[in-house]
Formats: structure tokens, C-alpha cells, sequence
């Protein structure tokens, strides 16, 4: 299935397959709880999480250890890693497809959840993403992505204008207003116990 943008195209297939055979390991679950416990420290009452680009859903595994019982539900373009999610997401709560034809939700997730995944979306369509995660929330979104104050496009893994850096979060609340900085913070690729890529993350509450 064609996609509008090369990025789409470039998960659905098969680069985002690689992906996946790359990132089932689960020290990355233990790594990823250890992340979203210290991020999500400041909230309180989640009961149900969305993440936009969930690949197999390590993620929300770790969400699962963390808030035991939590409703999951996760948008994923490739389909490899839709099969993969399936096994532990209700299959009505995955959406198969890109962020930019997930249509605007009807109900509201405690937790909007995007991590390591709006690096890799074309410029031109981050408002849309920007108003997809805002519509979804309902109390808190956490952005975990590679920063930079100003907008600019490196090489990823060969490829070019597929990983672009930018203060999404700041982004964010410019265009939203009822988004409200509640903590950041960074995690290091050298950390001796949970190391994952080098990453900024930002918990904004929706007020």
C-alpha cells in the first residue's frame, strides 16, 4: 500500500521490518520502564495510554509494568510489527496505518504517548501530528525525541530526509496553548544501568 510522504513508505516496508528484527531485545523493555517511570513521576489517574507509532509495543510493555491493568491501544504502520502488537493489544485498539490517516478519535487517552518517532515524519505534516496527539489527550502527552532548537535534517543510517531534529514539543504548545510544560529531561546512550539513545523528553498536561 502507497503512502503520501517517502517517510511513510520508507517504516511500511522494508527498512521498518529490519526494525523490528533490531529492537526486540527486552533489555529495551527494562531500559523503557526505567524511562517512563521516571517521566511520567508527576502524574497521577492513568488509566489508559495511546501510543502513535508503538512498532511491537515495547513501550506499552513497559507501561503495562508500570500501570498494571492499563487499557493499551497503539498505531503502527508496518504491518509486521501490527501482528506483533496484536498479541497483547485488543486487536479494535490497533490501528494499521500511518499517524496522518488516523482519523481524529471520538473518546480521549489519559497518556498520548510518541517516542522516537516524530524525527522521522516530513516536516510539512507535523501540524497535523501536532493536532492528532493534542485531540487524543486528555490529561498528559509525552514527547521523547531528538532535540534541537532549530529545525535541520541529518543522515540516518545512509539515508537522507528521514531524520529530522527539532523542538517538536516546543512546537507543540505554540500551536496549542492548553498544553502546558509539566517536566522534561534528558536520557543518555552511556547510562550504565538503562541506556537508550541519546533523547529529550517533555510531559505536558492539557489544562
Amino acid at each position: 500500500m502507497p503512502f503520501e510522504t517517502e517517510q511513510e513508505n520508507f517504516w511500511a516496508g522494508e527498512f521498518g521490518n529490519e526494525y523490528i528484527v533490531r529492537n526486540k531485545m527486552s533489555a529495551l523493555v527494562a531500559s523503557n520502564a526505567a524511562f517512563l517511570s521516571k517521566a511520567l513521576s508527576r502524574t497521577s489517574g492513568i488509566r489508559s495510554c495511546i501510543e502513535f507509532g508503538a512498532n511491537i509495543g515495547l513501550n506499552l510493555v513497559a507501561m503495562n509494568t508500570i500501570f498494571p491493568g492499563i487499557e493499551l491501544a497503539a498505531i503502527e504502520i508496518n504491518e509486521a510489527a501490527v501482528k506483533r502488537l496484536r498479541d497483547f493489544v485488543p486487536a479494535e485498539n490497533v490501528f494499521h496505518g500511518s499517524i496522518l490517516d488516523f482519523p481524529l478519535p471520538p473518546r480521549f487517552w489519559d497518556l498520548v504517548l510518541i517516542k522516537g518517532v516524530l524525527i522521522h515524519i516530513n516536516p510539512d505534516c507535523l501540524p497535523n501530528v501536532y493536532e492528532k496527539l493534542v485531540s487524543s489527550c486528555k490529561k498528559y502527552l509525552l514527547v521523547g525525541e531528538y532535540y534541537n532548537p532549530t529545525p535541520v535534517s541529518i543522515p540516518y543510517r545512509g539515508h537522507e530526509n528521514k531524520l529530522f531534529k527539532r523542538d517538536f514539543a516546543g512546537e507543540i504548545m505554540e500551536s496549542h496553548p492548553e498544553m502546558k510544560l509539566l517536566d522534561y529531561g534528558f536520557i543518555y546512550r552511556r547510562d550504565p544501568n538503562f541506556p537508550q539513545d541519546d533523547m529529550t523528553w517533555f510531559l505536558m498536561e492539557k489544562s
